[in-house]
């Protein structure tokens, strides 16, 4: 019987040989549904494993799209719940969220007090943001989250009636008033996230930008996937509220990763804050911004 060759050239080509019969087998499995490439809108039990959801608050701003590139490039995703009338202004951001594979909810449209309006003027705040979302996306919300976290009985029967269920939180790292003090926002990540936890961030800061770049890692490291709310809670019913206005007590679930694994960030100035547009519709309204709002 004679003996295969055993020599460089031979074991090169059989390696090449072997190479592309292996990228055969893989396409012809991707190709019939037997082999599935991960991506970041796999299905994921978050009954079985480690979740959390990071929504964001206010936008569409000028840092969404850098927040939208750091989120894809961690196959993350995470919900935006935006303001109707910044919606408006700039659909092209808007659509970007979705576009990316991002959960996108209703902020109202102006961003007032939902307790401290004329009860006639509550449907209008609703179904104008959730209007003004699904001209820029295709996408008609199905959550909306409070301006401050504030609502009541009557607040949530319109919102029902739009088929809207309202979104709160479980870990808010205070990231409005920590602008230029991240470490403090860090410091209540890190000691408040669990399992199943909804973070309260906003996009309109891009230090909270900065947080996110390097606060992944961390929640990477602790075996954390990143999903939308809806991944998280399954679908909600329409008028019910999820979550609460502040942090429960410390849960210290993660652990620190070296510094040297956090990413770093160029020494340049921080851009200030894309504050609210004033209410213009409702008359003595004040819109949360920069430095008041949720």
């Amino acid at each position: 019987m004679p003996r295969r060759p055993d020599n460089l050239a031979w074991r090169y080509w059989r390696t090449v040989a072997g190479a592309a019969a292996a990228a055969v087998v893989v396409t012809t499995g991707a190709l019939t549904g037997h082999i599935r490439f991960a991506h970041a809108n796999d299905v994921v039990d978050c009954a079985q494993v480690k979740c959390v959801a990071l929504t964001f608050d206010d936008g569409p701003t000028p840092y969404t799209d850098r927040l939208l590139d750091i989120l894809t490039a961690n196959n993350a995703q995470a919900t935006f719940f935006e303001i109707g009338n910044k919606v408006a202004a700039n659909p092209a951001g808007a659509k970007r969220v979705v576009d990316a594979g991002m959960e996108i909810g209703n902020h109202t449209w102006e961003h007032p007090n939902m307790t401290t309006l004329p009860p006639s003027d509550v449907p209008d705040q609703l179904s104008k943001a959730n209007a003004a979302i699904a001209a820029a996306t295709g996408v008609t919300p199905r959550l909306w989250r409070p301006p401050g976290g504030l609502t009541d009985a009557g607040v949530d029967e319109q919102a029902a009636k739009i088929g809207l269920a309202g979104i709160l939180w479980d870990v808010i790292p205070y990231d409005w008033i920590n602008d230029s003090d991240t470490a403090a926002s860090r410091y209540l990540l890190m000691t408040q996230i669990k399992p199943s936890s909804v973070v309260l961030l906003h996009d309109t800061y891009s230090s909270t930008v900065d947080l996110v770049y390097q606060f992944i890692p961390v929640l990477k490291a602790n075996n954390y996937h990143l999903v939308t709310v809806s991944q998280l809670l399954g679908q909600r019913a329409p008028g019910s509220v999820y979550g609460s206005r502040e942090n429960g007590p410390p849960a210290d679930d993660l652990h620190d990763i070296p510094v040297a694994k956090i990413p770093s960030l160029p020494n340049t100035p921080s851009p200030k804050p894309m504050p609210n547009f004033p209410i213009t519709d409702v008359a003595g309204q004040n819109s949360g911004g920069s430095s008041n709002g949720n």
